[in-house]
């Protein structure tokens, strides 16, 4: 299947968001405006845009702690965005979960999480609900290298291939878990190697290329679809900031961060795909980046203009009266 032109063009505006997104999160947290930590995904912009544009609205997610371009990728609103990282009433959790434990039921966010490893079982189990109650959604889950030495991973995907159950597993490989290099702690040089222990499918993508992204999730997405059961999808892409914010990476080669932009930008990569393909034009794309950074802007001050939670506000959203999933 192809990538028609209105896709390329969408592509890069998601990731253009994600990346305007997190830059003015690193500044807002920088100046003191942000509670708690924050935990960035610039540079792999690709690989939830990717992912994410193979999806049905219906089908549900997990994403991490690094998972603001999760949620964006999937629909959110920036506004709500930012007013969760501000800890407002109006953000997506009434800003109690904050930018680590984000979560949407009507996106089909099922939760950012802060513990590794945590998104897997649940993905199997929404995965499992869309199975016993007919559904055609499927479950896509987001972990990384430091995740995927998690034993309730392990069992996630043991349990996902014995009932056949409909997950993509989505193994974003930026080359560390907190400070520890992939090499020495993941005694495979692929994690795709880990699915024959499984007995299920597995491939590798290029995840600084939204386009190799995309094609990797579709063929994932129209297996699980087609009752073939779960498949692992390997991203390799590139962690341009630290593990959190303020993190100095001064356990890694010196140089090798500032010389990331040059050699690994998705952003940049599909940028010049639209330029030569005749898709966009440099004006076009121009405009796309005001249009972003207006969204940005606004959103801003709609997190600073939003009230605060209230101590009362504790108690909303712990247990349901409905079922499914309303309110006390």
């Amino acid at each position: 299947m192809g990538i028609q032109p209105e896709l390329r063009l969408q592509m890069y505006e998601t990731m253009l968001r994600i990346r305007r997104f997190e830059e003015e999160t690193a500044a807002l947290f920088a100046a003191g405006d942000l509670p708690g930590f924050v935990h960035l995904s610039i540079g792999q912009e690709a690989v939830p845009t990717g992912i994410c544009a193979a999806l049905d609205p219906a089908d549900t997610i997990t994403a991490t702690h690094r998972g603001h371009g999760h949620i964006l990728a999937k629909g959110a609103d920036m506004g709500r965005m930012m007013a969760e990282l501000m800890g407002k009433r109006t953000g997506y959790c009434a800003g109690k979960g904050g930018s680590m434990h984000i979560s949407s039921l009507d996106l089909g966010v099922l939760g950012a999480n802060g513990i590794l490893g945590a998104g897997q079982p649940i993905a199997v189990g929404a995965a499992l609900s869309a199975r016993l109650l007919g559904e055609e959604r499927i479950s896509v889950t987001f972990f990384g290298e430091g995740a995927s030495a998690q034993g309730g991973v392990h069992e996630a995907m043991n349990l996902a291939a014995v009932w056949k159950l409909p997950v993509v597993f989505v193994a974003e490989i930026n080359g560390w878990a907190e400070l520890s290099p992939y090499s020495d702690h993941v005694s495979v040089p692929s994690l795709v190697d880990r699915a024959a222990g499984y007995g299920i499918d597995a491939a590798s993508v290029d995840g600084t290329d939204v386009e190799a992204v995309l094609d990797g999730a579709r063929e994932a997405v129209e297996r699980c679809r087609s009752g073939e059961g779960p498949v692992l999808l390997e991203a390799r892409t590139q962690r341009w900031h630290g593990h959190f914010e303020g993190d100095r990476q001064l356990y890694r080669p010196e140089g090798e961060v500032a010389a990331l932009p040059e050699l690994y930008d998705p952003l940049v990569l599909q940028s010049d795909r639209l330029l030569e393909l005749g898709i966009a034009s440099e004006a076009e794309l121009d405009a796309i980046e005001r249009r972003v950074a207006e969204e940005v802007a606004e959103a801003v001050l709609f997190g600073r203009n939003s009230p605060e939670s209230a101590p009362e506000d504790a108690l909303l959203h712990v247990y349901s009266t409905d079922g499914r999933g309303g309110a006390a």
